[in-house]
């Protein structure tokens, strides 16, 4: 049966050699000067055109630091190390380049204003709270890759593949996030980077154990690819948990905003021509904004109907549409 999918995915006569493979992800292999000034030259590039796109909320533009993003070839070159069974310089690629793009997303946080709300871009916002689905779509992704350099017929699908796993913008956004303190957002951008980094790993360990690239040496070479695998998953694991953690909270999130939308649209309902225009969790308070021709009811009415809907303690602002702001105070308080 694993044969079977294998030869279906991976057909004898459209396989790469181990040479080939090596050729074009091995960074300290074959004319290195070349290869390396290309890797750092293009990986600048994109790390600037990320930080641009990011901080212009420009969707178009970040994904053009994606496609020219070189960041996956020492990873994937990772993949081909680990079932070889032998040490590479890939990981010190992969390392100093991360370092490198994040140095760059902090100097690019040198423009934003300190007032600046970082998570009301949605170029940052959505790079840091990922979730599970974040890591199943990487995964996908991942062997995708693989399967695109491990085959001779598929090599087109390669930028597709480049805008699909998102690995400069993610360490981009956390340069930007470092640079403005704001811990938590950088963390959540970097356990994003981690697991699209883990999913290629992983994918590229399959696909190129598939292939038949595993070491030749019979003795170890089964124990240290077993314990190479047992190392991913166990990273796997880890991250995993940390999404599955992200994504409860952002449903919780989503759960308390929409109670709170209804139990603003109750407040609002003697008075003619007011709506509630949305709800929104900011730094751990609750912004609704509301639209009224009248005067608004008591805030303490709103604040009475939001306990035991919301978590007590959790404070809520009114935002008029003329931008008047009213302090309601604290749920429960």
């Amino acid at each position: 049966m694993i044969s079977t999918v294998r030869d279906w995915v991976l057909p004898g006569n459209q396989r790469r050699s181990l040479e080939d493979l090596e050729a074009d992800l091995d960074l300290s292999h074959g004319d290195t000067r070349a290869k390396q000034s290309a890797f750092w030259t293009m990986l600048v590039l994109s790390a600037v055109i990320a930080a641009g796109g990011v901080l212009t909320d420009s969707t178009a533009t970040v994904i053009g630091a994606m496609i020219i993003a070189p960041l996956s070839t020492p990873i994937m070159g990772i993949a081909l190390g680990a079932v070889q069974r032998r040490h590479t310089s890939a990981g010190l690629f992969v390392a100093l380049g991360c370092l490198l793009v994040v140095l760059i997303g902090a100097l690019a946080s040198l423009v934003v204003p300190a007032s600046y709300d970082l998570l009301s871009d949605p170029q940052i916002a959505g790079r840091t709270s990922p979730g599970l689905l974040d890591l199943v779509a990487a995964l996908a992704t991942g062997f995708a890759g693989a399967v695109a350099l491990a085959r001779k017929d598929v090599a087109a699908v390669l930028p597709g593949v480049a805008i699909a796993i998102s690995l400069v913008p993610p360490l981009v956004v956390t340069g930007v996030c470092a640079g403005q303190t704001a811990w938590w957002l950088a963390l959540g951008s970097l356990v994003l980077f981690v697991s699209n980094l883990l999913a290629l790993v992983f994918a590229g360990m399959v696909v190129y154990a598939a292939l038949g690239h595993t070491a030749p040496s019979a003795g170890r070479a089964p124990h240290a690819l077993r314990r190479a695998y047992l190392t991913i998953v166990t990273l796997f694991a880890a991250v995993g948990l940390v999404l599955a953690a992200s994504t409860a909270g952002t449903v919780l999130v989503h759960l308390w905003t929409n109670r709170a939308s209804d139990a603003a649209a109750a407040w609002l309902a003697d008075v003619p021509g007011a709506s509630v225009i949305g709800v929104q969790a900011r730094s751990r308070t609750l912004y609704i904004q509301v639209r009224s021709p009248q005067d608004l009811p008591p805030v303490d009415r709103l604040l009475a109907d939001l306990t035991g809907q919301v978590p007590d303690g959790v404070p809520v602002v009114v935002v008029t549409t003329e931008g008047q702001q009213i302090q309601a105070g604290r749920v429960g308080g």
